[in-house]
């Protein structure tokens, strides 16, 4: 008799959340272990997904197309979460080198490590060229969470996180194209594709992202809460209107993200929260399901492979292809040094490695294998040893003046905002007057909350560290307001003489 399935129930879905729920309870916990030892978080849900996995708990999983789904699904939420913490001033100057390294750099990589592995570990052309296009991709979520904790200088973070967010249409593309049964016709028209997928893919990135700052900044939402869910919702839409384009949906998001992360949108400091935490739940959940497709077991006669193809991508392709990519730029050696360094791998090749195996491409399996080793194994070497070699270049910069934390909630009917500012330990305005501030008018500090008690303010009243400002301002004079509180807050109140301006940067007001 056939086998009748049984429906599912609500003690099933009980189950299903309690077992979820305990998951990502334990990742949570993860993230306190991996900050403490130093070691990426990549490393520790990678994990907990093989402890779960075939031979650990006992949970059988091998639905490779599955994995991709949800990989590249995790993988926008990741990009929209850096692409809203990425600061145009700082990213600006380094738009050109970055995308030269997603281009030629990415090229570069994938010839000399096919080379590596065809010649090194036997592997035939073509899977070769598979494994040197997949692990020559960056990955956004290693780039954004280590490097943030590193006081690098601005070109170097700025050239490696758009590097991380440009080289996922390229390497995409080799990808698919070296998968594909019959061989790779006519190589100059990879180049067209990929160029053309890029350039639909920022105008779409670019159109997306300034509609929907436009679209928020003129529009009251009824709850602050929508906030963040519409800014995400705008991401998420850049993506699907981009790769509907048959553009890079990927390089859209982040370009899109960009664009409304430096947007000076409403309620701000709880949109990034909102995003920050729906960025781990995607890393969490992606990390984990690669780990639970993984068999432990079958990796041995692949270390070996992965552990030579990684040595020739880390010591001779990523510095072959900063080198290309950089010297036009005259970027100095210590700089194209550490960006060697940096070329961090994380779930991107993973997830990328799935493609031959849907594709149903010979050896796709060992593939997969060869680049899960070589990803945890280097991640786990250059990772924890990015700061010395930070130091080692003599490229860490000291600690700057912390940024202020302003929240704006438009007050639409009464053609005003009310700015929440928050005084961070490293903030310069600690000290100043109120009367130093020297807001335009048409702007007023109404309340400070200091220790958990409120006050009006005198002109006379000092600010301190720790302090909660409650500002109005109307609505002409709002954008203006917040400049000057920045620059207070990044020079003290001597900011206007001395030439800093509200974006950090030299200048003066108006």
């Amino acid at each position: 008799m056939a086998r009748r399935e049984r429906p599912l129930t609500v003690h099933h879905l009980n189950q299903l959340l309690l077992v979820c729920s305990l998951v990502l309870l334990v990742a949570v916990a993860a993230v306190r272990i991996s900050s403490r030892s130093g070691l990426p978080s990549l490393l520790v849900y990678l994990g907990i997904g093989i402890a779960m996995g075939q031979d650990g708990v006992g949970i059988h999983f091998n639905n490779a197309e599955l994995t991709q789904v949800i990989g590249y699904a995790a993988l926008v939420v990741i990009l929209a979460e850096g692409g809203l913490g990425t600061k145009w001033k700082e990213i600006k100057p380094a738009l050109p080198a970055a995308s030269t390294m997603a281009l030629v750099g990415v090229a570069v990589s994938v010839a000399v490590t096919a080379v590596g592995a065809h010649y090194l570990s036997g592997l035939e052309w073509r899977q070769a060229l598979i494994i040197g296009a997949v692990v020559s991709s960056t990955d956004a979520a290693a780039v954004f969470s280590v490097l943030r904790k590193i006081p690098l200088p601005a070109r170097v973070t700025g050239v490696l996180e758009a590097e991380s967010g440009f080289n996922d249409a390229p390497v995409v593309i080799l990808v698919v194209a070296f998968s594909t049964a019959g061989p790779v016709e006519h190589w100059y028209t990879l180049l067209g594709e990929i160029a053309g997928e890029l350039a639909i893919g920022a105008a779409v990135g670019l159109a997306v992202g300034w509609l929907g700052a436009w679209g928020l900044r003129h529009v009251a939402l009824p709850a602050s809460g929508l906030y963040p869910i519409a800014v995400m919702a705008i991401a998420v839409t850049a993506y699907a209107a981009g790769a509907l384009a048959h553009g890079s949906g990927f390089l859209a998001v982040y370009l899109a993200s960009m664009i409304l992360g430096n947007a000076k949108l409403p309620h701000w400091p709880a949109t990034r929260g909102f995003a920050e935490g729906v960025g781990w739940i995607a890393q969490i959940g992606m990390f984990v399901l690669l780990g639970l497709l993984v068999t432990p077991h079958e990796l041995g006669d692949d270390i070996l492979p992965a552990l030579v193809i990684g040595l020739v991508l880390t010591m001779v392709a990523r510095p072959l292809s900063v080198m290309a990519s950089l010297t036009p730029f005259r970027v100095p050696w210590q700089e194209q040094a550490l960006m060697s360094w940096a070329g961090l791998r994380g779930a991107v090749p993973i997830i990328l490695a799935t493609i031959p195996m849907v594709n149903g491409v010979d050896a796709s399996r060992r593939i997969f294998n060869i680049v899960f080793v070589l990803v945890v194994v280097y991640t786990l070497v250059q990772g924890p040893t990015l700061p010395w070699v930070a130091r080692t270049l003599r490229l860490g910069e000291g600690p700057e003046a912390a940024d202020l934390g302003i929240e704006s909630a438009p007050l639409e009917r009464l053609r005003g905002h009310l700015l929440s500012v928050a005084i961070p330990e490293g903030s310069l305005m600690h000290g100043v007057e109120v009367s130093e501030l020297r807001l335009p008018p048409g702007a007023a500090v109404t309340l400070v909350v200091r220790e958990g008690k409120s006050f009006v303010p005198l002109p006379s009243t000092v600010l301190r560290r720790g302090d909660e400002l409650l500002v109005v301002a109307t609505d002409p004079v709002r954008d203006a307001a917040e400049r000057r509180l920045r620059a207070v807050g990044q020079g003290g109140k001597l900011a206007g003489w001395l030439g800093v301006t509200g974006n950090g940067t030299p200048g003066h007001e108006h």
